[in-house]
C-alpha cells in the first residue's frame, strides 16, 4: 500500500509539473507574440543573425550611402550540397572592418562620374584586339577591322526552351550597347536613375572607384558583407529561398513565368534590373547583395583558390586573391586567360541554370567584358575616411 501511495503521489507531482510548464508556455506566448515569430524564424531559416548594430554613414560621421561592415572571422565558401567545386571547401578567413556601398552604383551616380570626367567606357570604344586575343584559342586569326565595333554582350533570351549547355543561344554581342543603352541602341535608361548601372567593365569600375575615392572589394570582403552576420546560411537572408512566401531578391523566378531562358514577349521582353533597395537589406544594412546584377570584385579568378587557401591549415588573414587567373572549366577559353571574380548573381539567375544568388557562389569574367546584367559596388577603408575627416567614424556614426 505504501508503495502504491508513493507512486500515486509521484504521478500527481509529475502531472502538476507538466501542467505548470504548459501553463507557463501559454502565458509566455500570449504575453510575448514576438517569441512565436522568433521560434518560427529559427525553425524556418536554421540561422539567426547575431545582434548587429547597423551603422550607416551620413556624410559627416562616416561616408554617406555606405554601411559599416565590422569585420571578424567567418567561414568563406561552402560545403553544402548546392555548392559548386569552385566554392569548396569552406575555410576560415579573418578581416578588418570597412565601409561598403549600401547598394549597387546606380545609373544616376555613374552619370555624375561621366559628366565630371568625360570618361568613355569600354563598351563605347572600338575593341582592342590584344584584350580579345587572350580570351581566344591560340592562333585565332584577327577578325576583319570593320567587325571590331563598339558594343557589349546582351541577354536576348530564346523563344522556346532549349538545352542549357550553350549560352551563345541566349547571349549576343550587340553593336551600340553600352551603359546608357543596356540592350542596344534602341534602349535607354529613362526613369531608371535608381537602378544599378550595367554594361560596365572591370576597367570602368576601377576608373569610377578612383574618382570616388573608394575601391572594389576583395572577394573575401564581398562574401563577408553578403552574409550579413549569418554563418554559412544558404542565402543572404537565411536558409529558405522565399521565407513566408516572400521574394527576397530580383532573380528570374520573381519576374518570368517561363523557364530560363525563354523570354515572354507579351510581358515586355527580357527580364531586367529592379530599383536598388527593392528588397530587404541584410544584417549589415546592405541591399541586393545577391540578385539584381552581378558585381565586380578586385581579385583575379582561380577556380581552385579556396582549396589553395584552405591548404594553409589555419585562418587566412585579409586574403587578396591569387596573382593570376586559372579556369579550366570555360570551353574554348585558355585556362590562364585574364578573369576577375564576379559575385552575387543577377535577375537572370535561377535554380535550373546558375543558382548564383548565394553568398558563396563565384565565377570569373573577362575584365574588359561589359554585360547587361553586370554592375558593381565599392568599399572604403576606415582609415581613409578618418584621415580626411579627422575623426573615428565608427564611434561617431553609431551614437
Amino acid at each position: 500500500m505504501a508503495n502504491g501511495s508513493t507512486k500515486r503521489k509521484q504521478d500527481t507531482i509529475a502531472r502538476g509539473a507538466r501542467l505548470r510548464r504548459i501553463t507557463l508556455w501559454a502565458v509566455l506566448l500570449l504575453l510575448c507574440p514576438a517569441l512565436v515569430g522568433y521560434a518560427m524564424s529559427r525553425a524556418m531559416n536554421g540561422n539567426s543573425a547575431p545582434q548587429i548594430r547597423v551603422v550607416l554613414g551620413d556624410g559627416v560621421h562616416g561616408p554617406k550611402g555606405m554601411a559599416w561592415v565590422p569585420g571578424g572571422e567567418f567561414l568563406m565558401g561552402s560545403d553544402s550540397k548546392l555548392a559548386q567545386a569552385n566554392e569548396r571547401p569552406a575555410h576560415k578567413v579573418r578581416l578588418h572592418g570597412y565601409w561598403m556601398d549600401q547598394h549597387h552604383v546606380t545609373n544616376a551616380e555613374f552619370r555624375q562620374f561621366i559628366e565630371a570626367t568625360g570618361y568613355v567606357t569600354t563598351a563605347e570604344k572600338k575593341p582592342d584586339w590584344s584584350t580579345l586575343e587572350v580570351q581566344l584559342p591560340p592562333g585565332t586569326p584577327r577578325p576583319p577591322e570593320d567587325t571590331l565595333v563598339p558594343g557589349a554582350m546582351v541577354f536576348v533570351g530564346t523563344k522556346e526552351q532549349v538545352a542549357l549547355q550553350d549560352y551563345s543561344r541566349w547571349w549576343r554581342f550587340v553593336p551600340g550597347a553600352d551603359w546608357r543603352h543596356p540592350t542596344g541602341p534602341a534602349s535607354n535608361i529613362d526613369g531608371k536613375d535608381d537602378h544599378p548601372v550595367v554594361q560596365v567593365s572591370y576597367e570602368d569600375a576601377q576608373a569610377y572607384a578612383k574618382w570616388a575615392g573608394k575601391r572594389l572589394p576583395t572577394e573575401a570582403e564581398w562574401e563577408f558583407a553578403a552574409r550579413g552576420g549569418l554563418e554559412q546560411a544558404t542565402y543572404a537572408w537565411g536558409d529558405q529561398f522565399t521565407p513566408d512566401g516572400k521574394q527576397m531578391a530580383n532573380v528570374w523566378q520573381g519576374q518570368q513565368p517561363q523557364p530560363f531562358p525563354v523570354v515572354n514577349a507579351k510581358a515586355g521582353g527580357a527580364a531586367g534590373t529592379s530599383r536598388v533597395g527593392s528588397f530587404p537589406a541584410n544584417g549589415y544594412g546592405l541591399s541586393d547583395m545577391t540578385g539584381n546584377a552581378w558585381q565586380w570584385t578586385a581579385d583575379w579568378y582561380r577556380a581552385d583558390q579556396f582549396r589553395r587557401e584552405a591548404s594553409t591549415g589555419g585562418i587566412v588573414d585579409e586574403p587578396q586573391g591569387p596573382s593570376g587567373s586559372w579556369d579550366p572549366a570555360d570551353p574554348g577559353v585558355p585556362v590562364q586567360a585574364p578573369k576577375r571574380v564576379t559575385r552575387g548573381g543577377s535577375f537572370l539567375c535561377n535554380e535550373a541554370y546558375c543558382l548564383s544568388y548565394r553568398p558563396s557562389a563565384r565565377r570569373g569574367t573577362d575584365p574588359y567584358n561589359s554585360m547587361s546584367h553586370l554592375g558593381f559596388r565599392l568599399v572604403m577603408d576606415k582609415n581613409v575616411w578618418d584621415r580626411t575627416h579627422g575623426q573615428n567614424s565608427i564611434d561617431t556614426a553609431a551614437r
